[in-house]
């Protein structure tokens, strides 16, 4: 095992190969479940509260990630399109960093190509609902049709494959799996991915009927079993990818998994400099922000070495 290795692996074995990094804190979306990549307790933050890294700052920091072996980073936010420089940070991610980008898609019709130029590979777009109406109700903006002009923008541009990431929202919008169904079989290239609710915020509190969003989760994921043509297991997790229909899906379910927990291979970093061994933990993070060279190294070895399964068998 090399020094990288030794640093990079966690003392439940699991080696990083991924960083997460959030851009900004705004968001021009106001998503009634948000939990805004564990940068607070509770609750989205809509504006820039702390002061964000700059693009020489993450650039650095991804320079050292990748000289550790790091080899894939997705920018998040917030909304990372909000970000005037976005662009540019992509252009400036050192060679050998495959890039992608978690967005709402509000904004990507306008960009979508000047993105792809700059070397982003793909993107993941939130959409939890085809239905305008409802849009608005999960949002709190009508821009639906900004979503979906953005994602024709990421899939003419080659930004491919296009993750739909859709938060399962019992009550909600669970009458819609298999309108997701057919969105997908009737565009190339758009891959499902249905994502168990992380109710941090209480918003199912006596919405859910007595079935909680594990078991909604879970029945989805047997349904699909049973219905697939084809099953891969993914490194990632080793989550399922499920040929349903003539689509590929697959169910995300990161509350109480032990195998979601066990096979974590990211750390997170905070629009304001912070990593964050687990999104699910907080109190733990390490700051990063001023440290350079073998400082910076050392606060990295520090947040993997603080890194422990939420989820986890009990001795």
């Amino acid at each position: 095992m090399t020094d990288a290795d030794s640093l990079m692996t966690d003392s439940y074995g699991r080696r990083i190969t991924d960083v997460r990094i959030a851009l900004n804190s705004a968001c021009n979306l106001r998503c009634i479940y948000c939990h805004h990549e564990g940068e607070t307790v509770n609750g989205c933050i809509c504006d820039n509260s702390g002061e964000a890294l700059t693009k020489e700052e993450l650039i650095e920091i991804l320079t050292v990630f990748r000289n550790m072996g790091v080899k894939t980073v997705k920018l998040t936010g917030g909304e990372p399109t909000l970000r005037p420089d976005l662009a540019d940070i992509i252009r400036a991610v050192p060679k050998g960093m495959e890039i992608s980008l978690t967005t709402n898609g509000t904004r990507l019709k306008d960009i979508a190509k000047d993105l792809k130029a700059a070397g982003l590979s793909r993107v993941n777009i939130s959409l939890d609902t085809l239905k305008r109406e409802r849009y608005v109700k999960i949002t709190g903006r009508d821009l639906l049709p900004d979503v979906l002009e953005g994602l024709k923008a990421a899939l003419e541009v080659g930004l491919t494959p296009v993750k739909l990431n859709v938060v399962l929202l019992p009550g909600l919008n669970d009458d819609e799996v298999d309108d997701f169904l057919s969105f997908a079989r009737e565009h190339e290239d758009v891959i499902l991915q249905f994502i168990e609710l992380m109710d941090m915020n209480g918003w199912t509190d006596g919405m859910t009927e007595g079935k909680s969003n594990a078991q909604f989760a879970a029945e989805l994921e047997e349904r699909f079993r049973r219905e697939a043509e084809m099953i891969e297991t993914r490194r990632m997790h080793h989550r399922r990818k499920y040929k349903v229909h003539g689509t590929s899906a697959e169910i995300v379910r990161p509350m109480h998994n032990l195998e979601f927990c066990a096979n974590c291979n990211r750390l997170r970093i905070t629009s304001d400099g912070k990593l964050k061994p687990c999104l699910l933990k907080t109190g733990n993070e390490v700051d990063i922000k001023g440290k350079h060279g073998d400082e910076l190294v050392s606060a990295i070895a520090q947040a993997v070495s603080a890194r422990s399964p939420y989820f986890k068998e009990e001795a």
